[in-house]
């Protein structure tokens, strides 16, 4: 796992002043130093700069990047953030094509696939990834991100340049980048966030590129095209099958990605996907010889103020313990206080360079930091609720009617916070019934589908699509901020396709939620842990931490200088403050409730107040 930047321009040669591009593009890196701490490396050729941060999990002696190869016609420079889980095969079918490797790195793989295959290498590699190629031969940049954008890559145009970065931080080290928002970005942060609509950077101006695309820069343009889209499919197995087919999927899947030259750990909460693949983790370990290390995470103070609600039943503490005796684990439960939880928000916006899920963002990155003083790789739990049908708006028809997403319900409190002014102007319910019905027009669908089928094929779609983005854009960056990375099994395109085409009566067979999974993991657990009803990420339920919002936004709301004050209405937001909240009703997701509204705002706060945002309308 690494972070890299970048630029291109094919209108001027920048070997005229190679150090002054590569001190330009090695700038841009160290802004995402954090993902990368072990080495760090620059190019430079005629059209295009690279420089790359590195955290070295496979050959940790070898793979310096960028790395370059040399090609008929030229040489091809890679800087590659990743780790590729098919690296064995693909290795041996580039050898058996006459490839020679001088490492054991990945990247090295991933370089000779694309100069053997070309744009259609994406298509050969099964892992989370991000790269950049200067191809000097074919005289173009290829840019490429994984399937379901675990790794992050953005993009933007400085003066018709192509400049790149891991994170959106990176690119407002290039002249001419500078970080304004205009009214798409301001209704994706109080109509969408913290979800973002696919490709959208939020700052004007700036991209991403979109889960399972490639793009093509050169004298011509810049051009982006996708290689992997879910497609429509007929089943016509049996439910046994189905739950076999699974279990070998994800079988595979967590035994591909515990390849590690660097110690690796599981993430554990006692529920059913992390305690899945904690099971099959620990396992494998044990016939080496080995005990696996697991980590959960609690709040100060939650043994005296949780109450059970219908999003959370229950605290994870005593099913982590109870899972890691089951398995032998080595188990370690952290905590996070208030004071930490509140400090963490401001942590949580750099990471991110956006608002995001307030301190749902922030404790992880207070974990995950505390996980990297042991451990440099960690498997987790996330993704199997959007893909096996997790989730309440699966089963509450209520939550979802098609006219609003099903995770983030009315915009009327949004829109209460706003100006009037502003209000008007932005029209947040047109631009997320917008999102909405672009996404909704995308579902593939069988020809002469069963209405109730159809639904269900299109809330797994827009889950798989943004709820599911938005957890891995959280996982990725609060992780990597700390060097630490994190891998998702369940997120294995594999997976996901096969259990996209299954009809609903397979994924949750009589109603019960994720009973294909629980079926498929028979054996690796007991049944009272396979049974165990959902409950997500945990979140503080102490009061002390809403009190310190509430004094932090006191302030910001006293003070006519702070940023905010251009976008809220005063009177709106001073109500939030005499308000007691129910902890149990969100208004994003699971987890954001009356506590994490105050956050969000205290966030967006900082957000305009560090990058010193200029609104633009």
């Amino acid at each position: 796992m690494c972070g890299f930047a970048g630029f291109s321009d094919f209108d001027e040669n920048l070997l005229d002043e190679k150090y002054l591009w590569m001190a330009l593009a090695r700038r841009m890196a160290r802004r995402v130093s954090h993902r990368g701490p072990d080495s760090q490396g620059a190019h430079v050729s005629a059209h295009c700069a690279l420089a790359h941060m590195r955290l070295a999990v496979i050959d940790p002696q070898n793979g310096q990047q960028p790395m370059t190869a040399r090609q008929e016609g030229g040489e091809c420079t890679i800087a590659y953030n990743g780790e590729l889980y098919n690296a064995p095969e693909l290795r041996a079918d580039l050898e058996s094509r006459g490839y020679r490797f001088y490492t054991d790195c990945d990247t090295e793989v991933v370089l000779n696939a694309y100069l053997c295959y070309g744009e259609s290498c994406p298509e050969k590699l099964n892992g989370i990834f991000a790269f950049a190629v200067d191809d000097v031969p074919r005289g173009r940049v290829f840019l490429c991100r994984d399937r379901f954008g675990v790794k992050p890559l953005f993009y933007t145009f400085p003066n018709g340049r192509l400049a790149f970065c891991s994170e959106i931080k990176g690119l407002f080290e290039h002249p001419g980048v500078n970080p304004s928002i205009g009214r798409e970005g301001l209704c994706e942060v109080f109509g969408l966030g913290p979800a973002r609509t696919p490709g959208c950077g939020v700052f004007q101006g700036i991209h991403e590129l979109k889960p399972g695309h490639f793009a093509l820069f050169d004298r011509e343009g810049f051009r982006e095209r996708p290689y992997f889209e879910l497609a429509a499919a007929p089943y016509g197995g049996t439910y046994e099958e189905a739950v076999e087919t699974v279990r070998e999927l994800l079988l595979d899947a967590v035994a591909r990605q515990m390849i590690s030259d660097v110690p690796l750990c599981t993430f554990l909460s006692g529920g059913l996907d992390s305690s899945v693949v904690t099971a099959i983790a620990a396992q494998r370990l044990k016939e080496r010889g080995r005990a696996l290390s697991t980590y959960s995470f609690e709040f100060e103070g939650n043994e005296d103020y949780f109450t059970p609600s219908a999003f959370q039943p229950d605290r994870d503490q005593a099913w982590a313990e109870k899972v890691s005796g089951l398995l032998g684990t080595e188990h370690r439960t952290l905590l996070c206080g208030n004071e930490q939880l509140a400090d963490s928000l401001f942590e949580g916006v750099i990471a991110k360079d956006l608002p995001g899920m307030a301190d749902v963002d922030g404790s992880l990155l207070h974990f995950c930091h505390q996980v990297k003083e042991r451990h440099v790789v960690a498997l987790c739990g996330e993704c199997a609720d959007e893909i096996f049908g997790g989730y309440p708006w699966f089963h509450r028809r209520e939550m979802y009617d098609g006219t609003r997403f099903p995770w983030s319900g009315d915009l009327a409190l949004r829109q209460s916070l706003l100006k009037p002014e502003l209000r008007e102007v932005l029209g947040l319910e047109d631009y997320v019934a917008a999102r909405l019905e672009e996404t909704r027009k995308a579902v593939p669908h069988l020809p002469g589908e069963d209405p109730e089928q159809a639904r269900a094929r299109e809330l797994a779609y827009l889950n798989l699509r943004w709820f599911m983005a938005t957890l891995l854009d959280r996982k990725d960056r609060c992780s990597m901020y700390s060097g630490l990375e994190v891998r998702v099994p369940y997120c294995d395109h594999r997976i996901v396709q096969f259990v996209y085409n299954l009809p609903w009566e397979i994924k949750c067979p009589g109603g019960v939620a994720k009973g294909l999974l629980r079926d498929a993991a028979k054996g690796l657990l007991p049944d009272q842990v396979l049974l165990r009803k959902k409950s997500p990420y945990p979140k503080t339920h102490n009061p002390g931490y809403e009190a310190i919002l509430k004094q932090r936004l006191a302030y910001i709301l006293r003070d006519s200088l702070q940023p905010i004050h251009k976008i809220l209405s005063e009177e709106a937001a001073k109500g939030l403050l005499d308000q007691s909240f129910d902890y149990g009703k969100p208004w994003f997701g699971q987890l954001m409730a009356g506590p994490q509204l105050l956050a969000y705002l205290i966030q967006i706060n900082y957000w305009m107040l560090h990058y010193n945002i200029y609104i633009d309308l």
